[in-house]
């Protein structure tokens, strides 16, 4: 077999296709090559720029300070304070283990959950974002970890604002507290925020109180500082030239707006102050009504807010969690209970405004009443005899009020509970307010399906069965008693200041309702059903029988209502048992309701002494410590009258 031979021309002829493929191949490279780095460093050279700068660039939070927390006077109730924190940038920690073995001594913390804190919000948030690691650093432990700074790269030490409580435990219910927004409140926030106003994990919110309710005015913008930084993360200084004039120095923070509250510190403190001295649990609250502004509002036991704002320890947060008179709860408005005989001014009110009685009406308390075969007793076991509403009210006859009741029916009690502000959410400016109740027969009906029952509206009228009030609800109604028929909405906040302490907003009192015999509408009270119920109210503390005479300020002439709010069904023969004998837990609750001065109120307190068997010892000393306050504060020239004078010369004979 022979192959022929090819010439120099038909060996380039053949290969002459390849080589054109090759070409065009090399030529289409180096055109991609081409556009592909017009395309990086032309069409998109800023934005990798900008990013190349980042690397070299580290963003330092600037916190905001939150608005501070005012009483009407303008003195401090929450305020601002500087502190220290230790954090770690994931972007610069090449050596995490190390650095979290290092410093987990000094903040008494374990190594390895600083390690996994780091790393799942590394995943979360970025790398670039720091990671809080410890608040409120002491002295000490900001100088020992000042020297590990320069062998562990990512480590910082920052300042930051921390929130401050001077009252402590004194209020702490309704100014709140804040702390660290946590994951699952993280896209439940989020979930209505604009992309700009989003939360971060370890931003500062308010978790109860005026602190929640208000945090988007309390709540500042946060600013930021650029700081150049090394190939591991150390600060050098920024240069806002060339390479880094894309870069400002600093973004000011803008600070939150102040509240000014209705709050006045020295009622506040006289209130705490009241609970302590006379060893009382429960709640108080104080209110003006002539436009519903809050004067005092305690809770008692308590804590101390300043333990959150920095993290509270697992074993106090048990012990608050744990203890049986519930310090975190906020009873002003959160706890209901029956009124017991506190109740017994709304019931007088709609029998007179009905005609059921009229202020020369009698009956008579042998000390017991008897409807169908059930026996209802009075809390005096002979009964007080022949007596008329004053007396009813001012010895808390029960016999007269279940006869009264009987006549009237529930439905006509509930009209005018309603109608005074019971039975419904007041409208405070603080959330998770509970509604309370006022029964009726539609009420029954649609919660049991089961009618009415006669003795039901017995119970009622003397404040147990299904009523039940909160400590503010309480002081509402006995508000539009003391001003004949005018329902304020409570409020807390008086106005809202910018950072230069101008007010920007101020809030104007709001009625409710108005029953009252000029602007009553379809609905009015008389003018004289008011004057004989305020007149029994005044028997309360000043005649000589009266459930609180023993609670009297000389020169001041309170008006007000005792109750006994029992918490489980008594037998015949435990009715007239000793209370104070009994477990502390089976022990009744003390209401004490009032207002002042009687002829001008200007001041109206509910008090609710949990546990404390009665009223007149529980609630009414507590009452008038609060009352004795606010009129020596405004009215001393009260205290100071004749009256008042002898009253102090007969003591001090004694």
């Amino acid at each position: 077999m022979s192959y022929q031979l090819q010439t120099p021309e038909e060996e380039v002829k053949e290969y002459s296709s390849s080589y054109t493929l090759l070409y065009a191949s090399v030529v289409l490279t180096f055109a991609i090559l081409g556009v592909r780095l017009w395309y990086l460093q032309i069409y998109e050279g800023n934005e990798h720029r900008y990013i190349s700068e980042r690397n070299l660039v580290k963003k330092s939070t600037i916190y905001a300070p939150r608005g501070r927390i005012l009483d009407r006077e303008g003195r401090i109730l929450v305020d601002n304070q500087a502190g220290f924190e230790a954090i770690i940038t994931p972007q610069y920690a090449a050596k995490l283990e190390d650095t979290a073995k290092a410093i987990a001594p000094i903040l008494n913390l374990q190594a390895a959950r600083i390690v996994k804190k780091v790393k799942k919000e590394a995943r979360q948030n970025g790398k670039y974002r720091p990671v809080r690691i410890k608040e409120n650093l002491s002295r000490d432990e900001v100088t020992r970890l000042s020297r590990l700074q320069l062998d562990h790269p990512g480590l910082d030490i920052n300042m930051f604002i921390k929130r401050t409580y001077p009252f402590h435990e004194n209020g702490a219910q309704f100014l709140g507290y804040v702390g660290e927004i946590s994951e699952r409140e993280l896209p439940v926030l989020n979930k209505e925020r604009s992309r700009s106003d989003k939360f971060h994990q370890g931003d500062i919110i308010g978790k109860t109180g005026l602190e929640l309710n208000f945090d988007d005015k309390l709540r500042g913008e946060d600013g930021l500082k650029f700081i150049q930084v090394d190939a591991f993360g150390r600060e050098t200084r920024l240069n806002t030239s060339g390479l880094f004039s894309a870069f400002k120095e600093k973004i000011e923070a803008k600070a939150g707006k102040h509240l000014g509250l209705t709050i006045d510190a020295d009622i506040q403190e006289a209130a705490y102050q009241a609970f302590n001295l006379n060893d009382k649990i429960g709640a108080a609250v104080a209110l003006d009504p002539n436009n519903g502004e809050v004067l005092a509002w305690v809770n008692a036991p308590s804590f101390d807010p300043n333990n959150f704002t920095t993290g509270i320890s697992s074993k106090l947060w048990k012990s608050l969690m744990n203890d049986p008179f519930k310090p975190l709860r906020n009873k002003v408005i959160q706890d209901h209970n029956p009124p017991g005989s506190t109740f017994k001014a709304v019931v007088a009110l709609a029998a007179l405004n009905e005609g059921v009685i009229t202020d020369k009406t009698t009956h008579n308390c042998n000390g017991k009443f008897r409807l169908g075969r059930k026996t209802y007793h009075c809390h005096l076991r002979y009964g007080h005899g022949k007596v008329d509403i004053y007396t009813a009210l001012e010895r808390s006859c029960n016999v007269f009020f279940y006869k009264i009741a009987n006549q009237l029916g529930m439905d006509k009690i509930a009209k005018y509970a309603r109608a005074l502000g019971a039975g419904s959410k007041t409208g405070i400016d603080l959330s998770r307010e509970i509604p309370g109740l006022i029964p009726d027969t539609d009420w029954k009906q649609k919660q049991f399906r089961e009618a009415w029952q006669p003795g039901e509206t017995l119970s009622n009228a003397i404040g147990q069965g299904y009523v039940l009030f909160t400590p503010l609800q309480l002081a509402t109604v006995f508000s539009s008693i003391a001003k004949n028929g005018k329902v304020f909405r409570p409020h807390l906040v008086k106005k809202v200041l910018n950072s230069k302490d101008e007010i920007i907003q101020e809030m104007e009192p709001e009625v409710l309702k108005d029953h009252s015999p000029k602007t009553g509408g379809d609905f009015k009270i008389s003018k004289k059903a008011f004057s004989i119920v305020q007149k029994g109210l005044f028997l309360v503390n000043n005649g000589e029988r009266g459930t609180a005479k023993w609670w009297k300020i000389p020169g001041v002439e309170i008006a007000g209502k005792t109750g006994t709010a029992q918490l489980f069904n008594l037998s015949s023969d435990q009715v007239f048992a000793k209370c104070e004998e009994r477990p502390i837990k089976m022990r009744h609750h003390g209401w004490y309701v009032g207002f002042a001065p009687a002829e001008d109120p200007k001041i109206v307190v509910a008090v609710l002494a949990e546990h404390a068997c009665h009223g007149s010892t529980g609630g009414a000393p507590v009452a008038r410590d609060i009352i004795r306050a606010y009129m020596k504060k405004y009215y001393p020239e009260k205290l100071k009258s004749k009256k008042y004078r002898q009253a102090l010369l007969i003591k001090a004979e004694e």
